[in-house]
This record gives structure tokens, C-alpha cells and sequence, in this order.
């Protein structure tokens, strides 16, 4: 029987950033996470997802080389289902440090496999499995506006997929709408500096999930809005 309230689909809902999402959004909403390792070990922590929600989990690895098809097939299993997609979320990526000067032919491709061609290959596979009227979000970064100087392969990869946004926004109109967002720092990475993140935001502090959070129901709520990058960093791109 088919569902009649859309599920969410967060790619790399398991670690991180996408671990907290998958977490507050289960407390209302039906959801797929995908993992570029197996699920073993996270048997609890799906249970405890599952007391508020259904969930269902799949993995996705950017290394596989069977990626594409692993990918379809999980797509017509949802659909064997009677699931319905109404809202997908590209969360998964890498942030290495990369300095000039340090960059090989090997770190640069698998920078630009994860950030890049990994979140190219699940928008094709996603998008024509949206219902009508879903939506496609990009978690992006605010380096689209300000590069990272250690981080220069990433960053490119980020603007890559910024340019994909109106893109595939004209591509897949008016059946599925596309946004991205150019996120600041909501998680710190250790090696951070977060006086410093504070102290070039205009608004003097580091963002939190939950400023993310609304940010992706605002998205999926609004069926007007395609194409467009919103920017979230408390307005350090104008420091």
C-alpha cells in the first residue's frame, strides 16, 4: 500500500552533521539514510530512531564501483515499496586539508569523488524518483563565496556543485525543485578555531544544526523557491 505522507532521504545521515539531522527529523518525518559503511553496530541507535519514526537504511559508497546501480536498485526497491519520496538531502562529503603544494593526481580525484561526482550521482538517481512537487537540497558551503586557502581542492568541488544547482533546478522543472545551501560552521572540526569563527560573524556566534534544520523545512516547505543558494553563516561572507 502506498504511503501517503512523503518519506525524507538524507545521503550520509549517519555520521555528524547528518546523524543530528537524522535525528531531529525523525521526530516527525519518515526517513531513508544512507552510510558509505555497513549499519553494523547501529542497531540501537536506529531503534531509538524508529520509536518516532519508520526507517529504512541503504548503503552508499563513493568508492564502490558499482555505485550507479547500487543506487538504482535501492531506488526501485523504495518504489517495489510504495514509498514515496518528497524531500532528499545531500549531506555526505569529505574536508580534507589540501595546502598548495601538497596536492597528487590521487588526493585531488578522491576530494572530487566525494564532494563532486558522489553527490552528482545521487541527484541522478534521486531526482527522477522525487514525487511531483519535491525537492532536492545540496548541502554546499560558504567556501563557494570565500575559498579556504587549505583547502583549495574542496572548495572547487563545492563551487562545482553550486553551478550544478540552477543547473539541474531548469533540468528537472516544474516536477522537482532543487535549492542549495552554503553552510558556515555548524560542527566545528578539531582543527577549528572557534573564537575565531565567532569573532568574523556578524551575528558573534557559530551556527548550530538547529539554524540548518530550519533552514531545510523552509526549503521543502516553500513550492515557489528553485534554483537559489541561501547562504547560512551569520553573515561572515560580508566580514
Amino acid at each position: 500500500m502506498t504511503e501517503k505522507r512523503p518519506w525524507w532521504i538524507l545521503v550520509g545521515g549517519r555520521s555528524r552533521l547528518g546523524r543530528v539531522l537524522a535525528e531531529a527529523l525523525a521526530k516527525s518525518e519518515r526517513l531513508v539514510l544512507t552510510s558509505s559503511r555497513p549499519w553494523i553496530g547501529e542497531d540501537h541507535w536506529l531503534d531509538e530512531l524508529s520509536i518516532h519514526a519508520q526507517v529504512r537504511t541503504f548503503q552508499w559508497d563513493a568508492d564502490d564501483p558499482d555505485l550507479l546501480s547500487t543506487m538504482m536498485a535501492d531506488m526501485k526497491c523504495l518504489g517495489d515499496a510504495g514509498i514515496i519520496l518528497g524531500n532528499a538531502v545531500v549531506v555526505a562529503g569529505t574536508f580534507p586539508r589540501q595546502p598548495l603544494g601538497s596536492w597528487d593526481p590521487g588526493a585531488l580525484e578522491a576530494t572530487w569523488r566525494r564532494n563532486l561526482s558522489f553527490p552528482l550521482l545521487a541527484a541522478q538517481s534521486l531526482g527522477p524518483s522525487l514525487e511531483a512537487g519535491g525537492c532536492l537540497q545540496f548541502l554546499l558551503d560558504s567556501a563557494i563565496h570565500h575559498p579556504f586557502p587549505q583547502r583549495l581542492p574542496y572548495s572547487a568541488a563545492k563551487a562545482g556543485l553550486a553551478a550544478l544547482v540552477p543547473a539541474l533546478a531548469a533540468q528537472w522543472a516544474p516536477r522537482v525543485r532543487v535549492v542549495g545551501h552554503a553552510l558556515g560552521t555548524v560542527l566545528p572540526s578539531p582543527d577549528s578555531d572557534p573564537p575565531g569563527l565567532v569573532e568574523n560573524s556578524l551575528l558573534k556566534r557559530i551556527g548550530e544544526p538547529a539554524d540548518l534544520l530550519r533552514a531545510l523545512r523552509y526549503v521543502a516547505e516553500s513550492p515557489y523557491l528553485t534554483g537559489e543558494i541561501l547562504t547560512l553563516d551569520g553573515g561572515s561572507r560580508w566580514r
